[in-house]
């Protein structure tokens, strides 16, 4: 009887959850719900997972094509509407490695200006796709590099005549001429001047990095040495013959220089803090220095004082090669000061209206 209804007894059970009846759950299960509803009541109400929204960014393609054959070189693409010209030529010299930077030349149109680097990717759209155009500017260099490259030069060169080697001048005539003084304070106002634009370029005038192609620094330094070569054999050859005026002449000469050479030096201070400080809403305007009050006058007054500077060197040393290097470097002044002159008009039109460029009533 008794192992009869031990027998009996699973199938009781079985019945049971049949017919419907609860299931009997066992000690762990009961553990592992309660240590669940623990869990979901300590973290509170759940929350559905928030959807990322995802930002639509243009990007935009930039196929550049070559000035002349208007064939394709490459298309530069992905690039996002904050990237400027500069990034466009950096990608550009990844697909094509021989052309860097600073030679890579665009143009939105082939007999268009070429575009600053600084200008906006986005600015130039007018679609996804901006079409460009290539050309090769050249090996270029820095502006620091080309103007102390420029300078160097006449200063050296013009100390190699003044010691007047045997290999240069006669050495029996460099003996016997004695040295009027005239000559040694050419040497000291010659050197200034070129020391003076040495020191400027390297602690005053501020480049954004640009580039400035290689024949031009090539250019520029075959003018100047040239010319400081012609000046300084004429100088100090044992033959040369002082001013006809005589000490008058040379003091009055030698001060207006040393003038001229103040004065370019405190309007480059001048137009280097306006650059610095960021304001360009104005004209340069003269400040307590009088060496600053040309600028009532023209518009361009560090290149009048440079010209007088020349002017005066001539005057003092009496002498043709400097007479024709003033002559051109008045023609070439002129001609930078009216160009910068232009540009101030289209900016500044009230406040220089009235002012000359570089000399007043004649330019």
């Amino acid at each position: 009887m008794h192992r009869g209804q031990k027998l009996c007894t699973p199938e009781h059970k079985g019945d049971a959850a049949a017919h419907g009846g609860a299931p009997s759950m066992s000690r762990s299960d009961t553990r592992s719900f309660f240590n669940f509803s623990q869990l979901v009541l300590s973290s509170g109400n759940l929350k559905p997972p928030q959807v990322l929204k995802h930002s639509k960014v243009t990007y935009f393609e930039v196929e550049i094509l070559d000035v002349q054959s208007k064939k394709q070189i490459c298309i530069v693409d992905k690039v996002p509407p904050s990237s400027t010209l500069l990034d466009v030529k950096h990608k550009f010299h990844k697909a094509c490695p021989q052309w860097y930077p600073s030679r890579v030349g665009l143009q939105l149109e082939r007999n268009g200006p070429y575009l600053k680097d600084s200008i906006s990717i986005q600015s130039l759209a007018v679609s996804s796709i901006i079409t460009l155009y290539f050309t090769d500017l050249g090996q270029q260099v820095g502006w620091t590099t080309f103007f102390l490259t420029e300078y160097t030069g006449p200063l050296l060169i013009y100390l190699f005549f003044y010691i007047r080697l045997s290999t240069v001048y006669d050495h029996v005539e460099t003996k016997k001429n004695f040295r009027h003084p005239v000559v040694h304070l050419a040497c000291f106002c010659h050197c200034l001047h070129y020391i003076r634009h040495l020191l400027e370029t390297l602690f005053v005038h501020k480049f954004s990095g640009g580039h400035t192609p290689l024949k031009n620094m090539i250019k520029g330094c075959a003018f100047y040495w040239g010319f400081t070569s012609w000046i300084a054999y004429y100088i100090n050859h044992p033959r040369y013959t002082p001013p006809s005026f005589g000490y008058r002449q040379v003091s009055f000469a030698a001060l207006a220089f040393l003038m001229c050479e103040a004065g370019n030096h405190f309007i480059n201070v001048a137009l280097a803090h306006q650059n610095h400080s960021g304001n360009k809403s104005c004209f340069p305007s003269p400040t307590y220095n009088p060496f600053t009050w040309l600028f009532f006058l023209v518009s361009c007054p560090n290149y009048t004082y440079e010209v007088g500077s020349w002017i005066s060197f001539t005057v003092m040393t009496q002498t043709l090669p400097v007479g024709i290097f003033a002559f051109l470097m008045v023609i070439q002044m002129s001609l930078w000061a009216q160009k910068k002159h232009r540009l101030y008009l289209k900016r500044f039109y009230p406040e220089v209206r009235r002012k000359a460029a570089m000399i007043p009533i004649i330019f």
